[in-house]
């Protein structure tokens, strides 16, 4: 009985462990842009997907 419990709470750990993998990975970089400039439209903000990839570019610059 004790092994089928330490399996049990094995697999739940998994389980926990690969659900929260697919809530916090992050998003693909296009997807991100597109949600960045449809904030930014809605705050009238008027910005070109060429914009939006130049500060990108500069924010990852700045990160390293």
């Amino acid at each position: 009985m004790r092994a089928l419990t330490l399996i049990s709470a094995f697999v739940g750990g998994a389980i926990v462990g690969c659900g929260a993998a697919l809530l916090f990975a992050p998003e693909k970089g296009s997807d991100v842009r597109t949600r960045i400039c449809g904030i930014l439209k809605r705050k009238g903000i008027k910005i070109s997907d060429q914009e939006v990839d130049a500060l990108v570019a500069e924010l990852v610059g700045a990160e390293e």
